[in-house]
């Protein structure tokens, strides 16, 4: 234990020192492009960079001060990068703007005295931004590389032997980079048992003896549909051997964020709000998927004419496979994909495709791996039929299939089918559990921003020749 608090200390600390080093190289940079690129006026006043070494010191305190004020030294195992820009942003602006008044304040009149003039300023600024976010990424890039080699590793129970509890086992076991060591699980009553890649090593009411027996540090708790009170239990057990809980939300909980609390008339009543997309969210979404669905087709249309050769040099049949699903308002629509499987393919009808699946061809396989047969759906996009981001569309079958076993599922049809969404940013696509799909849906839906919608794309362009899922 002491051991890896060491650890994650020194990691802390080097992040200090990397934020630092950073930010003072942004302010000898906005130095230099100061003179190599005088803006707004000509620079015809500036002194030996030596002199400048007083702001260089307040200019990096005033950012680490506004780093730590942000919690960005507050280190997560799976840090979102697109989340951690923005904060960067913020505490780049305000760490430069307190450099400025620090500098004014404390040299004012003194030998030390030195112009801040407005293009190093503004310099200072952009060139903080940068050279911190490009300092975080090398160092998570270094961060992960250690905990993926026990660096820091917390060792982990699962609570729980259900569909659940296998998906995090497997997030788990598939990114090392986490710092997690899956020590084993936990059954418990009432919950069906599934085949597990880790180890059941008792019962709830024996989790405060096995925290204790092997040095649990963190316990997730995978039981979505248990009850309030059965939560409560296994959390007491949990405190009683010291160990940091985490738990896996249930349905209520993604739809308590949602709700408004009314009366009858003195009864209280809990109601559920509007989620849907209408007036300027929608008009704005709308904007973005025009913009986006243009440039992407502009860009991608080479690739697209290759990958159409290639289909019909593979194997016979047409390029495009045209499917039906539904959309917005669960009204159907044609979703365009490069074909991947062979023509037949669905002669006995519909059909989940399954790892080494023999329907698929050979050219097929390299499409799906680097999800390029989806590229046909910008077409959808620019059309009105789906969006950029949203839930991906299900064939109609299903649809029938799902709305009667998995509750609020008719409300992923609230906004528009995307070309990418929350769940398959987060690893859920192809075959996997569609529960778990439909409770990032809502989650999406329900806390929808452009900037949501940004990290989602984003997060999409960087995953896009990697999906484990993409059969």
């Amino acid at each position: 234990m002491k051991k890896r608090q060491a650890q994650l200390l020194a990691m802390t600390a080097t992040l200090i020192l990397t934020d630092a080093v950073m930010a003072a190289l942004a302010f000898y940079l906005a130095y230099q492009f100061r003179q190599w690129f005088p803006f707004p006026d000509p620079a015809t006043d500036v002194m030996p960079y030596n002199r400048y070494a007083p702001l260089t010191l307040t200019h990096t305190l005033s950012v680490l001060l506004t780093l730590a004020y942000s919690r960005l030294y507050r280190l997560t195992r799976a840090p979102s990068r697109v989340d951690e820009f923005y904060r960067v942003v913020g505490a780049g602006t305000v760490g430069t703007v307190l450099g400025v008044a620090f500098s004014y304040l404390l040299f004012k009149g003194t030998p030390l005295e030195q112009d801040y003039s407005r293009g190093m300023a503004i310099y200072a600024w952009l060139l903080t931004i940068l050279c911190v976010t490009i300092g975080r990424v090398v160092h998570g890039r270094f961060r992960a590389a250690l905990q993926a080699r026990g660096w820091g590793r917390d060792r982990v129970l699962v609570v729980g032997t259900g569909e659940v509890a296998r998906m995090i086992l497997h997030k788990i076991q598939g990114s090392p980079s986490l710092g997690y060591q899956v020590v084993g699980a936990v059954s418990t009553d009432g919950e069906s048992d599934m085949t597990l890649p880790a180890t059941i090593l008792g019962r709830g009411s024996d989790l405060a003896h096995l925290i204790e027996q092997h040095q649990i540090d963190d316990v997730i708790i995978a039981l979505p549909e248990a009850t309030h009170q059965d939560i409560l239990a296994l959390i007491s057990e949990c405190e009683r051997g010291k160990a940091t809980i985490k738990v896996y939300p249930d349905v209520f909980q993604i739809m308590a964020g949602q709700m408004d609390i009314g009366d009858l008339g003195g009864l209280p009543l809990l109601t559920l709000r509007d989620i849907a997309l209408r007036g300027w969210r929608q008009g704005i979404k709308r904007a973005m998927d025009i913009v986006g669905a243009l440039a992407g087709l502009i860009l991608v249309s080479p690739l697209m004419l290759f990958t159409a050769i290639l289909i019909k040099l593979d194997s016979p049949g047409a390029v495009f496979y045209v499917q039906e699903r539904m959309g917005l308002d669960a009204r159907p629509f044609p979703m365009l994909k490069f074909r991947s499987m062979r023509q037949d393919a669905e002669v006995n009808g519909p059909g989940w495709t399954k790892p080494s699946d023999p329907r698929v061809t050979r050219l097929g396989n390299i499409l799906r791996r680097l999800n390029v047969d989806e590229l046909p759906q910008l077409i959808n996009v620019l059309v009105g039929e789906m969006s950029l981001v949203g839930p991906r569309p299900e064939r109609p079958v299903y649809v029938s299939q799902f709305r009667r076993s998995i509750p609020r599922y008719m409300d992923r049809h609230r906004a528009k089918a995307g070309l990418t969404g929350w769940a398959q940013v987060n690893g859920l696509r192809g075959d996997t559990s569609i529960t778990e799909r439909t409770k990032y849906d809502l989650w999406y839906i329900e806390n929808w921003s452009v900037l949501l919608d940004i990290k989602i794309i984003i997060r999409t362009a960087f995953s896009f020749f990697h999906s484990p899922n993409a059969y």
